[in-house]
């Protein structure tokens, strides 16, 4: 025994590798990876690709819908509760009426807006929903009488009362053509003021006293890893909206449509993208290739990754639609974005269908001449024969319009208000995901369904295409029972470059283990430089080690300091969005790079894949485990405690937007299910998901839960791995 051990440690020290030995080329002082780049933002580049056929369409389409869903915390989509509508307040306009109206979209969340409706037109009528931009007071602005004589001059406005309020015209003339139009307040707005404006659309400073677990409020880490956002509080509003008008006795259902200017364009867009109820779409001033939406309002985590504007517009096709120009972040659509549109329509349908207005001679606007294309558009397919051409109508006040008043009092709002709607939305989800844990195969299916699918659009990469995977060797060494072979793995997808560590055994059986450490491939290492005993260990039974740097580890820090904050845009607003709207976490880009490996075992044709995450890399590999399917024979995962819902900052390296939403860490995990699994629960980790649904999946067998201690964790791993 005694003689063993020597030899042991003779064949690790004359192995022995200094860590700081290195797989890049001479000369090449970080990888060469695209990801190193500045970061994208809603200011960049989103061009659109029409696609090659139907089919390939409808693959992407149901992709881009699901990601908006996910990131408006809208999947599976929630339970739809009372309305409890209250209509009041009717004013006579002679040829047509304006109601007030509010209603509860969430329990004690309330929307509101107008209801403009047309008289002596009997039947079943065509409605319109309109979200608003940003217009100052949203339905209340007033303009004043000198821009408005201003508008006119210029050929924007055909009368001063009228330019007054932009809006107000609009569903004016709506109604008086036959229209029931629902002119509805975004958030913080008019009398939607239970979350303010300034939060709502101003947001800029995190607010630790809004930031507690359990407790917490919007634009927090909290309520970003459970995709709670404006965003997707007004998208559900725009749903419930639709709900709301359908309640409506002289509404014909076949015949909506939706049409929104600015920050209601990105509202309309999103609306008729995923509401298939909607029949015709404008949004306005707000489809383009160049900025996506500034506000708050108007983005979320996870939702312009890998897409943008003119896609979400794509969605709709092929129901007709228009977009409009103007002297703004939409001058270049007709030559960047519409044409491609146009292209799209054609393979779904017809290139009619998809029309461009507006002048960009006028600034950002939905004036009378973007109208007059929308009335247009809108009565060739809806039904509708009446003049086009706007009338006068008479300016209409605040005090005219509120819908508050004695009677009819405003609700609570502020702080408490915003907490206490965060939490009931938490809980809400809590309860319905507690009925979603799988009991048998047919139960395990929709929770594949739904929770897998919400974890997909998380990590948002499946395994790579072989033919984008290669290895390009720096440097081999030969030593006692091993070869060492040092390198750059590159994947195309991401235009990735891995620094990579190959240890293969002279008489390897074919098997491969990717090991990953927190600290990158020199986690294989003592810090003197010899193996690790439990390395050692599996390269004595025949298995081939393979490990890597992953992003912002080891070779991608030249000065050798950890990444202790996560990279975010320029923008000076702490807000999430801005940064995780439109990249990658790093969490995420980890577990992409954990998957890069796994396709190259695959390429090298390996035999059992063994993945192994211990020593602070186990939720990396969980979520990568959640997304390898059977090329991973097993996994060895120690997640030390690891839960997303306990990240406090935004800067954290594993903050992730909707990390907590679909059972945190532990759901990612569970969806290793059937497949082999090690888990250890010695700091306490509540495995009653992983078990269910494991249970569920008839493979409890292949599900083992270690509780040993920290010392040996690793040996333990590596002998269940070996047994395998």
């Amino acid at each position: 025994m005694i003689k063993y051990l020597s030899l042991f440690f003779f064949l690790i020290l004359i192995n022995s590798f200094c860590a700081d030995k290195a797989a890049l080329p001479n000369g090449q002082s970080v990888p060469e990876d695209q990801r190193l780049k500045p970061l994208k933002d809603l200011n960049g580049y989103f061009p659109f690709t029409p696609a090659a056929s139907k089919a390939e369409w409808e693959k992407r389409a149901q992709k881009v819908r699901e990601r908006i869903l996910v990131s408006c915390g809208l999947w599976p989509m929630p339970e739809k509760t009372p309305l409890n509508p209250v209509i009041h307040g009717l004013i006579d306009c002679g040829d047509f009426t304006i109601e007030k109206v509010y209603f509860e979209s969430l329990p004690g969340f309330y929307l509101t807006g107008l209801l403009y409706r047309p008289k002596g037109k009997p039947g079943k009528k065509p409605a319109i929903l309109s979200p608003h931009g940003h217009a100052p007071n949203g339905r209340f602005i007033d303009k004043g009488l000198k821009e408005a004589k201003r508008l006119v001059d210029i050929g924007a406005e055909y009368y001063v009362e009228a330019a007054r309020n932009y809006m107000q015209p609009r569903f004016v003339h709506l109604a008086r053509m036959g229209y029931v139009v629902f002119h509805y307040d975004m958030i913080g707005y008019a009398d939607n003021m239970q979350i303010s404006f300034e939060l709502a659309h101003r947001f800029a400073k995190q607010r630790p006293e809004m930031n507690e677990p359990g407790n917490w409020g919007l634009f927090s880490p909290q309520a970003e890893s459970n995709l709670q956002s404006v965003f997707g509080l007004q998208t559900w509003n725009s749903i419930r909206a639709v709900d709301f008008v359908l309640t409506l006795p002289d509404v014909d259902p076949e015949r909506l449509g939706v049409s929104g200017e600015s920050g209601g364009g990105t509202q309309t867009m999103m609306l008729a993208g995923i509401d298939p109820r909607m029949k015709v779409s404008m949004p306005v001033v707000m489809v383009s290739t160049a900025m996506q939406g500034g506000c708050t309002c108007e983005n979320a985590g996870l939702l312009r990754i890998g897409t943008g504007n003119i896609e979400f517009s794509a969605l709709f096709a092929p129901k007709p639609q228009g977009i409009t120009q103007a002297d703004d972040w939409t001058k270049e659509v007709s030559v960047k974005g519409f044409p491609e549109l146009q292209k799209h329509y054609e393979l779904l349908g017809s290139s009619e269908d998809m029309i461009l207005a507006g002048e960009t001679r006028f600034k950002h606007n939905y004036n009378a001449v973007s109208r007059l294309a929308m009335y247009k558009l809108f009565n060739k397919h809806l039904g509708v024969s009446a003049d086009v051409k706007e009338r006068e109508s008479k300016y209409r006040t605040k005090e005219e319009l509120t819908v508050w008043n004695e009677e009819h009092p405003m609700p609570e709002g502020g702080d408490k208000f915003e907490l206490k709607l965060m939490k009931q939305i938490h809980q809400s989800w809590q309860k319905r995901f507690q009925n979603f844990i799988p009991k048998d195969e047919k139960q395990l299916r929709k929770y594949r369904e739904v929770i897998g699918t919400g974890v997909d659009v998380i990590i948002d990469k499946k395994l790579s295409k072989l033919k984008n995977i290669s290895y390009l060797q720096t440097s081999v060494s030969n030593w006692s029972i091993y070869t060492e072979s040092l390198g750059l793995l590159r994947n195309k997808e991401n235009n990735s470059e891995l620094p990579t560590i190959i240890l293969k055994p002279k008489k390897a059986d074919g098997d491969y283990v990717i090991w990953i450490e927190k600290e990158g491939k020199k986690g294989l290492y003592e810090k003197g430089g010899t193996l690790k005993k439990h390395i050692y260990d599996l390269l004595k039974a025949g298995k081939t080690v393979l490990a890597v740097d992953l992003l912002f580890q080891g070779e991608f820090l030249p000065d050798g300091e950890k990444m202790t904050l996560a990279r975010k845009v320029e923008n000076p607003r702490e807000s999430a969005a801005y940064t995780h709207g439109y990249n990658h976490s790093l969490f995420v880009n980890r577990v992409h790079d954990i998957l890069t490996a796994v396709s190259f075992t695959q390429k090298m044709k390996a035999g059992k894949v063994h993945l192994a995450g211990l020593n602070g890399a186990g939720h990396w590999v969980a979520a990568a485990r959640s997304q390898a399917g059977p090329a991973v024979y097993s996994a060895a995962i120690d997640i030390k405690g690891f839960k997303f819902e306990n990240i406090r900052d935004l800067r954290h390296v594993d903050f992730q937007p909707g990390g907590a939403k679909y059972g945190d860490i532990e759901g990612m995990i569970s969806l290793s299910a059937p497949h082999r699994l090690w888990m250890s629960a010695s700091n306490g980790e509540n495995i009653k998901l992983v078990e269910a649904v494991y249970s569920a999946a008839k493979a409890s067998s292949k599900l083992t839960v270690s509780t040993s201690s920290e010392e040996t964790k690793s040996s333990e791993a590596v002998s269940w791995i070996l047994s395998q």
